[in-house]
């Protein structure tokens, strides 16, 4: 592997598209989400790039909107870990992480699962743990109801323990130990059916900005997967979260900090800035405009004009329009901050919704984002990133073609896999066995 001696290497994953706003389904060149056609190319694609890993985002309800399935979500997307394991098959270094929640699965089958991927994988598999409070959720399994916001990551922590105890129940030289767990979410015995897997322990994603979520990653995660995209936003989250990692005697390069981006390519800055330009107007169309800032206001605004004014009234904080979704923690709040910008800037709904929302976060020239990639490793923004394409499958195509080899030309990132498994490349310490 060729890299510059002292220089921060970037490390880099692969998101497939089709959650939320950032896919472009109307554009002709977006493709299949559940064709494994599509997943395969985005895989081999990351692979060519010699990217980290490939992510999968999966939820377990379709959202809806005023009584509707929410259009913006992925319909009829297969289950992540049956994904990656056809992926396996047709990648050879590739990490593989799977979105999966903590509180509506059970450990023992989980850690099944997710060991199985690891063998087959030969060392390449990654559980990114998420949680859910909502008992709208919680209607689609047996035990119903939900779980209290609080008490998510108090759920998800002793899951991931528990985990990792069955992980560790076979011995590094191959001999079964039966388990015992007892504990306030978990009471468990037997023996685990499936030996110690080639990296140990999967890598563990955590994707959380709450102090819960924070402290979480700290002490237990391997990489966290942060909205943080811009410099000074994202040195604050890098500098908060690795202060914490030596209260759990955790060394700074123990978790990896990786903020999922977006990103738009040009010959010059200025196309690509256009480029950017057209690609939120697609993102954000009248109709989009209108479900977004109903998931504000938590009213039924389609009677409003996506080209005029935004509403007089406050949003209703009690609202169940919106059904599935992260509820937005002070709606009045950012209501207040809307009309402030619109009436600053006299911008209609949909303006106000396209400077508010999510957005490209690198845009220009190769050349240039090359260099701001490198510059937010280099000053302590982030350690790589998670890119969130928005075509599927062949979002990623001129980012490995046109930036990559930009970023080896500058020594700060691989020219080939120096070794076979996801904790190699992350440069990951081994998991220390504690039968």
């Amino acid at each position: 592997m060729s890299t510059a001696p002292g220089r921060k290497q970037i490390h880099l994953a692969a998101h497939f598209p089709g959650v939320n706003s950032t896919t472009v389904w109307a554009d002709p060149r977006s493709g299949s989400q559940i064709d494994f056609s599509s997943f395969e190319h985005l895989a081999r694609t990351a692979e060519r790039g010699l990217f980290d890993f490939f992510f999968l985002a999966e939820g377990l309800r379709l959202r809806e909107h005023n009584g509707r399935i929410h259009d913006l979500d992925v319909v009829g997307r297969p289950e992540s870990i049956t994904v990656l394991n056809a992926l396996a098959a047709v990648t050879d270094r590739l990490g593989l992480a799977g979105t999966v929640n903590a509180t509506f699965n059970e450990p023992y089958e989980l850690a099944r699962r997710l060991a199985s991927l690891d063998h087959l994988s030969a060392g390449r598999a990654a559980w990114n743990v998420v949680t859910s409070s909502d008992a709208f959720t919680g209607e689609n399994f047996r035990r119903g109801g939900y779980l209290d916001r609080a008490d998510r990551y108090t759920r998800a922590a002793e899951f991931l323990a528990t985990a990792r105890e069955l992980w560790d129940s076979w011995t590094p030289e191959g001999r079964q130990r039966p388990f015992v767990h007892r504990g306030p979410q978990f009471g468990i015995e037997g023996e685990f059916t499936v030996p110690r897997s080639p990296q140990g322990h999967p890598v563990v994603i955590q994707a959380g900005d709450s102090a819960e979520g924070r402290e979480f990653a700290a002490s237990a995660a391997d990489v966290i997967f942060t909205r943080h995209s811009t410099l000074e936003a994202g040195r604050e989250f890098y500098a908060d979260v690795k202060g914490r990692l030596a209260r759990y005697g955790r060394e700074p390069g123990d978790l990896k900090i990786m903020p999922g981006v977006t990103y738009v390519l040009g010959d010059t800055d200025a196309e690509a800035q256009e480029q950017a330009g057209e690609i939120r107007r697609q993102q954000v169309s009248p109709q989009n405009a209108i479900l977004a800032l109903e998931q504000i206001w938590g009213r039924d605004l389609s009677g409003y004009d996506p080209d005029g004014p935004l509403p007089d009234v406050d949003p209703d904080p009690d609202s169940t329009l919106v059904q599935g979704r992260v509820r937005v923690a002070d709606p009045v709040g950012v209501a207040r901050k809307w009309r402030a910008l619109s009436e600053a800037k006299g911008l209609s709904i949909r303006q106000t919704v396209v400077e508010s929302t999510g957005r490209q976060s690198f845009v220009g020239s190769p050349g240039t984002v090359a260099a701001a990639l490198e510059e937010f490793v280099a000053t302590d923004a982030a350690d790589g990133f998670i890119l969130v394409p928005h075509l599927t499958p062949g979002g990623l195509d001129d980012f490995v073609d046109r930036v990559v080899p930009l970023l080896q030309e500058r020594g700060v990132f691989r020219t080939e896999y120096s070794g076979t498994t996801l904790r190699s490349h992350l440069g990951l310490p081994e998991p220390v066995w504690k039968g």
